[in-house]
């Protein structure tokens, strides 16, 4: 029996506190071997480079860091409408984070051919700051829950 096609897109910066959410479930997820149907890409920003990262999946499942979702370190498993419903409150703000993710998932359905199924991993950011390297422990506490949230799906 073949498995639907899935991309985990991680979006983020390391050196930018908790905007390196994405990336540090990057490196949890890459620690273990991947099934032959999920493909793991890091998109460092959602600028438009990253619409690439979403052709030719059924599903794509998107991590970010986030704001306005809850209190810091909370995790979330969101639908594209629910983050679009207020993209830039959501977003948190690294200063170089491209035209944003919310803009990015806005534009997918004129860009490509066929819109994968998208679900929205994301953690609420405590401390995002440039060239701030380094997760607060409220959202470092949540990678490997997030990761294994992650893993669940492709089961």
């Amino acid at each position: 029996m073949g498995y639907e096609r899935i991309h985990v897109i991680c979006f983020g910066n390391e050196l930018h506190g908790d905007d390196g959410f994405g990336p540090a479930v990057h490196i949890c997820l890459a620690a273990a071997p991947l099934p032959a149907h999920v493909r793991l890409l890091r998109a460092d920003i959602a600028g438009l480079a990253a619409i690439n990262c979403f052709e030719g999946c059924g599903q794509a499942i998107v991590v970010d860091a986030l704001r306005g979702f809850g209190p810091a370190g909370s995790l979330h498993a969101l639908d594209p409408a629910d983050f679009a419903a207020d993209a830039a409150r959501a977003e948190a703000p690294a200063g170089f984070h491209g035209a944003g993710l919310g803009a990015l998932l806005q534009l997918l359905p004129a860009a490509l051919d066929r819109l994968p199924q998208i679900r929205l991993i994301g953690v609420e950011a405590a401390r995002v700051a440039p060239f701030s390297p380094g997760l607060s422990a409220s959202v470092a506490a949540r990678v490997g829950e997030a990761a294994e949230h992650i893993r669940k799906a492709w089961q």
